[in-house]
C-alpha cells in the first residue's frame, strides 16, 4: 500500500481558525501521544516529553542539557558560538509553540514545566552570552514567559489546592515580573504593564468568584511592610499550622 505523501485529509477535517490557538492531543502510528497545533496552511506535530521535535542533541534530552554539559566541561570561560546561539533560538521557539498548546488544552502542569525549561535556558544564555544584544533578544521576553507560567501555575493550583493557592501563585508571579523591571531599572513601567494588569485581573476574578478575602500570606506581607511584627508572628504561626500534615 502506497504511503500518503500529503495531509489533505487532515487539513480538510480540521479548519484553521485565525487568531486562535487550536491544539489537540492525538496518537502517532506507533501509539505514542503527540500534540498538534493547527497553523495557517498546515500543522505542527510535537512530542509531549523532552524536546518538542523529538531530537536528542548529542544524546542529551534537550539542547539546553547538552550546553550545560559543555559549559561544565569548558569552565567559566565558556561562551556560546554563533552556531550554538542559532540552535538555542530554535529550541526556544519549539518550547514556546508547545507551551501555547498546553495552555490552550488546559494542561497546566505541562505548561509550567515547559515555561521553567525556557526560563532556566534563558538564565544559562544570559550567563554565557556572546553579546549584550543577543542576551536582550531573549531577555526582553522574560515577562511574557513568566506571564504564561504564572497563569498555568495558578490554574493548576486552583484545580489541586483551591483559590488561596491560586492567588499565592499569582502573587508570586507578579513579584517575579516586578523583579525583572527592577533589575532593568524600569520600575515605573511595572504598574502600566499589560501582562501585570491581566494577572491582577485574574487574581481578583478568582477572589470574587470564590469569595476569598486577603489571604494569610497577603496579610503577612502587609504586616511586615507595616512593621507590625507581633501581628506578623501570629500570622506566621497560623500559616505554619495550616501547612502541618493531618495525622
Amino acid at each position: 500500500m502506497r504511503r500518503k505523501e500529503n495531509i489533505d485529509h487532515v487539513l480538510k477535517n480540521w479548519e484553521y481558525q485565525p487568531g486562535e490557538v487550536d491544539a489537540r492531543l492525538t496518537r502517532g502510528d506507533d501509539g505514542r501521544e503527540v500534540v498538534q497545533l493547527r497553523i495557517d496552511m498546515g500543522l505542527l506535530q510535537m512530542e509531549v516529553d523532552g524536546r518538542p521535535d523529538g531530537a536528542r542533541p548529542q544524546g542529551a534530552e534537550t539542547y539546553y542539557d547538552y550546553l550545560v554539559a559543555a559549559a561544565i566541561q569548558e569552565g567559566d570561560e565558556f561562551r556560546l558560538s554563533e552556531e550554538q546561539c542559532g540552535e538555542a533560538d530554535r529550541e526556544f521557539v519549539q518550547f514556546y509553540q508547545r507551551r501555547l498548546c498546553w495552555l490552550a488544552l488546559r494542561e497546566y502542569q505541562r505548561a509550567v514545566k515547559d515555561a521553567d525549561h525556557s526560563i532556566a535556558f534563558m538564565d544559562f544564555c544570559t550567563k554565557h552570552s556572546p553579546s549584550e544584544e543577543w542576551t536582550w533578544s531573549h531577555e526582553q521576553y522574560r515577562p511574557f514567559i513568566l506571564f504564561h507560567r504564572t497563569q498555568a501555575a495558578a490554574m493548576a493550583a486552583l484545580d489541586d489546592n483551591g483559590p488561596e493557592a491560586a492567588i499565592a501563585q499569582l502573587n508570586d508571579g507578579l513579584e517575579r515580573i516586578r523583579a525583572f523591571f527592577e533589575e532593568h531599572e524600569a520600575d515605573e513601567k511595572f504598574e502600566d504593564d499589560e501582562l501585570v494588569a491581566r494577572l491582577r485581573n485574574l487574581r481578583e476574578s478568582v477572589r470574587d468568584h470564590y469569595h476569598v478575602g486577603r489571604t494569610l500570606e497577603e496579610r503577612l506581607k502587609e504586616a511586615i511592610d507595616g512593621e507590625q511584627y507581633e501581628l506578623a508572628a501570629k500570622l506566621r504561626d497560623q500559616i505554619s499550622q495550616r501547612k502541618k500534615p493531618e495525622i
